[in-house]
């Protein structure tokens, strides 16, 4: 697993502020918490493989065999990641299933908001489940939360500026009459 350095979380911090401030996309390509959504997708998987090789797939010769790299859109734009793959390729994922190349629209808000609203892992399977249609038992959100939420809370705990800037525009519109034509504008 990677660990972020206090650099790489200071760049994080930096970025998503003049992202937010522009109104650009934070968790998209190129999006300051794409890294954590992305490394937070690729530890879910890493734990569902962890649970599907018990003692009785692993008696059966069945192993990791690598990682396989793919290609998930998301509604703010497309993340590569790499999934974990078993010998027999009997590992079927529930975060993002087989063949699946379409994240549920704003998944990365809710399982991110979820955290830090400090559900429980049964609440937050229960709410997957009724909203996704996927099950992931709490041994598998605990062993995801164990290995995410240090990097939330450091990015969570980190130094905050001074002084934030607020920009709040407000129009009154009506109608004006341009080159022989009525047109709305806004003032």
């Amino acid at each position: 697993m990677k660990e972020f350095t206090k650099e790489e979380l200071a760049d994080i911090q930096v970025k998503f502020a003049e992202q937010f401030r522009t109104g650009q996309s934070v968790f998209g390509k190129g999006g300051a918490l794409a890294p954590i959504f992305k490394e937070f997708l690729e530890t879910a998987l890493e734990a569902e493989l962890e649970e599907h090789l018990d003692s009785t797939e692993r008696s059966s010769g069945n192993k990791r065999n690598g990682h396989k790299s793919k290609r998930v859109k998301t509604s703010e734009g497309e993340l590569e990641i790499s999934t974990p793959q078993d010998r027999n390729s009997s590992f079927d994922p529930q975060i993002i299933k087989k063949r699946e190349q379409i994240l549920a629209d704003s998944l990365e808000d809710k399982i991110i908001g979820m955290y830090s609203l400090g559900m429980s892992y049964r609440d937050i399977g229960a709410h997957i489940e009724d909203m996704y249609d996927m099950q992931l038992s709490p041994s598998v959100l605990s062993e995801i939360t164990d290995r995410v939420i240090p990097k939330i809370k450091a990015l969570q705990s980190r130094p905050l500026d001074s002084v934030y800037t607020i920009v709040w525009l407000d129009a009154m519109h009506y109608k004006a009459r341009e080159d022989h034509q009525v047109r709305t504008r806004a003032v």
